[in-house]
């Protein structure tokens, strides 16, 4: 059956070509459970990322799982915090780490106000498209 499968895609361009149409590929099993993130492999093997401690590794996830092209994160301390199980102090250095290595900006900082609410600060992920703009990589450019 994974012969099968690996067969039919990569021969779909071939029959695509072929017809003059594009047409759907066969759904993958993977897609079924609400979809995939996809992380470029020059960002994992950088040094940018590779000597970040873990909790700020398991952030980049939580705030790619919030992202949307046409907003900002808003992700705060204490949500990060109780997301991966660690103390607010822990997850505000995470955040810290990512700023300075060039992953996340601050988009709009935070509010405190006991009458309208608090609002967390919005991140703009530099690895990942932003108000439909190419990804900057700002992480690229740091270095120990």
């Amino acid at each position: 059956m994974l012969l099968k499968t690996t067969v039919i895609l990569l021969l779909m361009p071939i029959l695509q070509a072929r017809n003059g149409k594009k047409t759907k590929g066969p759904k993958l099993k993977y897609d079924a459970r609400g979809g995939v993130m996809v992380v470029s492999r020059a960002m994992l093997e950088s040094c940018a990322y590779e000597s970040m401690p873990p909790t700020a590794k398991v952030l980049m996830v939580l705030l790619q799982l919030q992202w949307r092209n046409d907003k900002a994160v808003a992700y705060g301390v204490r949500e990060a915090a109780n997301k991966i199980g660690c103390k607010p102090e822990t997850a505000g250095k995470a955040f810290k780490v990512l700023q300075t290595r060039g992953f996340i900006v601050c988009e709009t900082e935070s509010l405190f106000n006991s009458k309208t609410g608090s609002k967390a600060r919005e991140w703009r992920l530099t690895w990942m498209p932003f108000e439909y703009h190419e990804p900057t990589h700002d992480w690229e450019k740091w270095h120990p």
